[in-house]
């Protein structure tokens, strides 16, 4: 069987014939990046899809705007914005599983829109600048207006789904550290966020959600800009444009700088004017100049980034790495003195703020913090008590000079030093002539055949084939439904950078399933090491209930997931009755193991709840597929070296299509007993609500170390009796407790011998108990819950 579909691979692709400049793409055909007029090209000309080149021998897939003629076409979406392709040989494919397929240099696929369609289907460029990939019945499988980079066209919807995602730079297309998105509060935010920090800057980070005009209370979270240039987003926050009311082409772009941008451009006309922008101030964009840096801001002649006293630039070539220090500073108090810079903030990452401090106070503070950079030191008449206050800084991040700022920063530098740092530094001086071109690192097949050649070679195939057509066409009749199904998951798989293994692969992996590490009703898990030398889990499946195509269709979806508190599914493996998942090994075990013994002490027990709780509302709220797990429990929540939580064990999820969340069809009970909600027993439709009850029983058993299922008895399933013996007995704790903080005391895991934070105590009984309610409308959502864990 392997054998024919290494066979079909270079047929589907080599045998397309490409397309001519028109508004769609028919199935069977594709798009070269060699003949520069395939493109598609929408109706009135506005838009143009095609490979757009982005460097020397590097293309993207991208739509820009092409009426009237340019030169340097404005970019509105990219596919493989990060993984540019071959100038030679890439083609973007409809095949005709009904997949759109971009490979690079006709060999490696690093772009799919993962679909599968029964009947024929064929891509579109309409004058909105969507791409859309629909079928004869008249459905959409895939469209561009889903997936944005950084720019959002008119009627675009931005939901809480999606997000825009800057450039690196602006010659760099790459993803870059800027992204609007709606948070889980409901409220529209610009996002800086690098490998090693991250903050919200807009709107203004030190003012509550009402005070900047913004509403909480919607949790639809959608955002839209019409053709006249107003911006509306279900938050309250709306905005005209400067020339709002006149039918003009426009464009909301987050620029790699970090502000929001409204673009606008007359009918005929070459340039585009900014009809509104996010920040006036550009200082004022998180990590605009990097850290340990100055950034300053003159109208008339711009932004300038500079760096701090006894700090110098990490990189000349590029100013968003900010500066490194030239000092080295022990922890030895007498070494160490402090340097001032007037009407200066650097904003977050502060140890604590200390009200009415003296300026010798909060010396000194910084003085016994080793760590402690300098601090900051101003006088505050608004957003809470009036007074002077001291903010000793573990990180110099997002910082700025203006004359209207209220305060001081105190530099902590050598004192030998002190006098030699007292000059201004220069501000920074690009070199841009010192770029360095990056290869990336892919491997290509070599081909030395000369074209003649293989066209005779191709011939002679043809005729071998015809002579054998009788003899196969039987043979080729019984499996072409399996064929196609299997090569159309195939492609999905492969763009999902996932990985088939062969069972003798993984059998020589777990030296023939030796050693077991878990295990539940869905299977047998083992511990291996692939031959790249990774440490797995490698879980063998029981029985599977489903076909091959529905199997191959879940665990493409589960590996695309990517999140830091789920597991990370690596490959698979379908062969015959072997059916087998290859996840990470987790170091420390399960949430369940852990609670059995004194490695667990309250702070981890916390932050353990936090990273459970943000894995599955990004399952319930983020993923382009909504996942239910139906299966939340401590077994399934796996630890690694550093107790951070790993959602796991995804057989028993559910796989749900956007905006079918509610009354869903189970065929039978899904989960464990004791942490299984009453619309299982009941017979209730079933929703994300389930997910949110089980993790509220988990709560209770953290908090109180008590299993759930004890008391089940055999014969009362229905009832559920366990599950309600726990939240109620800690119900008639607080009730019969009500003075003080004894009742913590009777319900705390007795393992703890009492440490534990009674205020995170609190909150997270109250998070519990709500979680837990029987009518599933009263519980929050996740995102809810990770608000109320975090801010209550």
């Amino acid at each position: 069987m392997a054998t024919p579909l290494i066979i079909l691979v270079p047929l589907i692709f080599g045998s397309s014939f490409t397309s001519s400049t028109s508004d769609s793409l028919s199935e069977g055909s594709s798009l070269s990046v060699e003949t520069m007029d395939d493109v598609l090209t929408s109706p009135s000309g506005t838009f143009t899809a095609g490979f757009y080149s982005i460097g020397q021998n590097a293309y993207c897939f991208a739509i820009w705007f092409s009426k009237p003629f340019c030169t340097d076409c404005p970019v509105v979406w990219m596919a493989n914005r990060d993984q540019p392709v071959n100038g030679r040989g890439s083609k973007l494919s409809l095949i005709q599983s009904g997949n759109l397929v971009l490979s690079d240099a006709g060999y490696l696929i690093v772009w799919s829109s993962n679909t599968v369609s029964a009947s024929s289907t064929s891509l579109k460029l309409d004058d909105n600048g969507n791409l859309i990939l629909g079928n004869s019945d008249g459905h959409v499988l895939w469209q561009s207006f889903d997936a944005p980079t950084d720019t959002l066209l008119p009627l675009q919807l931005l939901t809480k789904i999606t997000k825009l995602v800057s450039s690196r730079s602006q010659t760099n297309f790459s993803s870059g550290f800027f992204k609007l998105y709606f948070d889980t509060d409901n409220v529209l935010r610009l996002l800086y966020e690098d490998p090693e920090v991250s903050s919200v800057y807009w709107p203004e980070p030190y003012l509550l959600s009402w005070e900047a005009g913004r509403s909480t209370y919607n949790n639809s979270r959608i955002a839209v800009l019409d053709a006249l240039g107003n911006f509306s987003s279900t938050d309250d926050f709306t905005f005209l444009s400067a020339d709002y009311g006149l039918k003009l082409q426009r464009r909301l772009k987050i620029d790699f700088d970090g502000n929001l941008r409204l673009y606008s451009r007359a009918e005929g006309e070459e340039n585009w004017l900014v009809s509104w922008e996010a920040m006036s101030d550009p200082c004022m964009i998180h990590g605009s100049c990097g850290p340990n840096s100055l950034c300053s801001y003159v109208p008339a002649s711009g932004r300038k980034c500079s760096c701090i006293p006894g700090y110098k630039m990490k990189d000349n070539t590029d100013r968003s790495l900010g500066c490194e220090p030239e000092f080295n500073l022990s922890c030895n108090q007498s070494e160490a003195g402090f340097m001032k810079l007037t009407h200066v903030e650097f904003y977050g990452y502060d140890y604590g703020f200390y009200q009415n401090y003296t300026l010798d106070m909060c010396k000194n503070l910084c003085l016994q913090i080793c760590d402690c950079k300098g601090f900051q030191f101003k006088f505050i008449t608004a957003h809470g008590p009036s007074g002077i206050y001291c903010y000793p800084k573990t990180q110099l991040l997002n910082g700025h000079r203006s004359v209207n700022f209220n305060g001081d920063i105190y530099l902590k530098l050598p004192k030998v030093s002190l006098d030699y740092h007292s000059n201004p530094v220069p501000d920074y001086k690009l070199e841009c002539s010192t770029q360095v071109v990056e290869q990336l690192e892919r491997m290509y097949p070599n081909s030395n055949e000369n074209p003649s050649l293989r066209f005779v070679i191709w011939a002679a195939c043809a005729i071998g084939g015809i002579e054998l057509f009788s003899i196969l066409f039987v043979w080729c009749f019984l499996i072409r439904a399996h064929d196609n199904s299997a090569a159309a998951h195939n492609y999905m798989l492969a763009a999902s950078g996932f990985r088939k293994f062969t069972y003798s692969e993984l059998k020589k992996a777990t030296n023939g399933f030796k050693e077991e590490i878990g295990g539940g009703a869905e299977g047998i898990v083992y511990k291996g090491i692939l031959s790249d030398r990774r440490v797995a889990a490698i879980k063998r499946l029981i029985d599977a209930n489903q076909g091959e195509a529905e199997f191959l269709a879940e665990v493409s979806t589960i590996g695309k997931l990517n999140h830091m508190n789920l597991i990370d599914i690596w490959g698979y493996c379908a062969e015959g009755k072997h059916w087998l998942l290859v996840y990470e090994y987790m170091e420390n075990g399960s949430l369940a193991k852990n609670l059995s013994s004194k490695t667990l002490d309250w702070k981890k027990r916390f932050n353990i709840a936090v990273g459970t709780a943000k894995g599955l509302a990004y399952l319930h709220e983020e993923c382009l597929e909504w996942v239910l797990h139906c299966d939340i429990k401590p077994q399934n929540i796996l630890l690694d070296s550093n107790f951070q939580p790993k959602v796991s064990d995804f057989g028993m999820s559910r796989l749900l299509k956007r905006g079918h969340l509610k009354n869903l069809g189970f065929s039978r009970m899904r989960g464990t007993r004791g942490y299984m909600a009453p619309e299982w027993v009941h017979s209730h439709p079933i929703s994300s609500k389930v997910d949110v009850y089980s993790f509220g029983i988990v709560l209770l058993e953290m908090i109180t170390g008590r299993n759930p299922a004890m008391g089940v008895e055999e014969t009362d399933y229905a009832s559920e009796k366990g599950q309600r013996t726990l939240v109620t007995w800690v119900r008639e704790q607080m009730k019969g407790n009500e003075e003080g903080s004894r009742w913590m005391r009777e319900i705390i895991d007795p393992i703890l011998d009492g440490k534990y934070d009674p205020d995170e105590m609190l909150i997270m009984i109250r998070v519990a108990l709500q979680c837990v309610q029987e009518d599933k409308d009263a519980r929050p959502t996740m995102g809810q819950v990770i608000q109320m864990l975090l801010h209550d």
